[in-house]
């Protein structure tokens, strides 16, 4: 199902379509995982699990990406396949998606972009592995994700494993903080750092179910507030990496990344392989844990929201 001309360029797959017409909860779902955060073909299978792992807690996922001018919410077969296999799709945010579909080209959608694309669909529940947040050095390098800003203006609600444990979680929670965006622990009240449980940081609020998100979300509309909500799921035990042996390994990952110069855009797929390399592929195990574990817990969120 395409837009009519002069509306936003969007194509559903027949799945989410007839999610739509049928008032079915929707699950959201990036595509940079898929190009820029892991290697063929771990990235195609966890694309396919994850969508799995969405209808099977009730809910229909819906994988964002532009191809050939077009937003696409949802992927058919092969469509995912073709998209895994594009070793040169643009990693879009909000400040190239415009520029992509102009030009007709392949991307990626980030959190921010893929916000952006859900809100324009009409979903409200995004589910993804971490955000972006303030770079290490930032007071420096100015490196500052724009999916920040985007949780502060777009109405959709992320769930999120944290912030991703390379950044500066301090800056990255109160950058958060200054810009009016809630931030709330599922089930605990440390905030999560993505391969770890707990950040050594409290998180300003904290929740214990599906509906109380979904309340709050509602909520939010009710009050005419801008902007989304971060809910940060912690990686169940059994899959997690405690942020005592992380840390080391960011480490030196982070001084790789500094010799050879590497900067914007590329930092965070080149910090993602190094740990790849360094734990002997525990971070991608972990990873793709956590996906799942947040895949879940949106699609009880989407449930709730539909429910009256």
């Amino acid at each position: 199902m395409t837009c009519p001309p002069h509306h936003p360029p969007l194509v559903f797959s027949p799945e989410v379509a007839r999610a739509q017409d049928e008032g079915r909860a929707i699950v959201a779902l990036e595509s940079t995982i898929i190009t820029h955060g892991m290697p063929w073909p771990q990235n195609l299978e966890t694309a396919r699990s994850v969508e799995d792992a969405v209808r099977a807690a009730g809910a229909v996922p819906a994988t964002i990406a532009v191809m050939a001018g077009a937003i696409h919410i949802g992927l058919d077969t092969g469509q995912l396949e073709a998209l895994a296999r594009t070793p040169d799709a643009m990693k879009l945010s909000r400040a190239d998606l415009a520029v992509c579909l102009a030009q007709g080209r392949t991307g990626a959608t980030t959190v921010a972009a893929t916000m952006i694309c859900a809100h324009l669909a009409g979903i409200a529940v995004f589910a993804t592995g971490g955000i972006g947040g303030v770079h290490r050095g930032a007071s420096d390098s100015f490196d500052i994700s724009a999916d920040l800003q985007e949780l502060a203006q777009t109405p959709v609600t992320v769930v999120a494993a944290g912030a991703k444990a390379i950044l500066d979680l301090p800056k990255t929670l109160e950058v958060l903080e200054t810009l009016g965006v809630p931030v709330i622990a599922y089930g605990q009240t440390a905030l999560p750092a993505f391969w770890s449980r707990d950040s050594g940081l409290t998180a300003p609020l904290r929740m214990d179910s599906a509906a109380e998100i979904a309340a709050a979300h509602r909520m939010r509309a009710v009050l005419g507030l801008k902007g989304g909500q971060l809910v940060t799921n912690p990686i169940p035990e059994a899959d997690e990496i405690p942020l005592r042996e992380v840390l080391p390994v960011i480490e030196q990952a982070l001084g790789d990344a500094r010799e050879q110069g590497i900067r914007a855009k590329t930092v965070t797929p080149f910090l993602l392989d190094r740990l790849f390399v360094l734990t002997e592929g525990r971070s991608l195990s972990a990873n793709v844990a956590l996906v799942h574990n947040n895949a879940r817990l949106a699609a009880a969120i989407a449930r709730a929201l539909i429910t009256v």
